[in-house]
C-alpha cells in the first residue's frame, strides 16, 4: 500500500483541481493518518473479515412511491404559462457563459 504523505496529497489535489495552502496538506495529512489508524483498529477486530458489508444500518423499504402511470403530457402552453419570459415557446433564460 502507497504511504500517504504531503506530495501525494499535493498530486492529488492537483489532479482534482483543488487549491490549498501548506497548513491545510498538513491537516489533510493528520486526518489521513487518523483514519488509517482507525482501519487498522478496526482490522484487529476478529471476524471482521466474516461479516457482511451493508451499504445502509436500517432495513428500508420504500412503500411511499407510487407506481408510474401513463397520463397525456401537458400542453406546451400550460407548460409554459409561469415561465418568466417565452420566445418562440421555449423559455428564454439569462444568459451564464460569458
Amino acid at each position: 500500500m502507497r504511504t500517504i504523505n504531503k506530495d501525494l496529497l499535493k498530486v492529488a489535489a492537483n489532479k482534482l483541481m483543488f487549491t490549498m495552502d501548506e497548513s491545510q496538506y498538513d491537516t489533510l495529512l493528520e486526518e489521513f493518518h487518523t483514519i488509517l489508524k482507525q482501519m487498522d483498529i478496526i482490522g484487529e477486530i476478529k471476524g471482521v473479515d466474516d461479516v457482511e458489508p451493508m451499504t445502509f444500518p436500517f432495513d428500508v423499504t420504500t412503500s411511499y412511491l407510487r407506481e408510474d402511470e401513463i397520463e397525456a403530457p401537458l400542453e406546451r402552453d400550460e407548460a409554459l404559462k409561469n415561465a418568466g419570459e417565452v420566445v418562440d415557446g421555449q423559455i428564454r433564460l439569462p444568459k451564464v457563459v460569458g
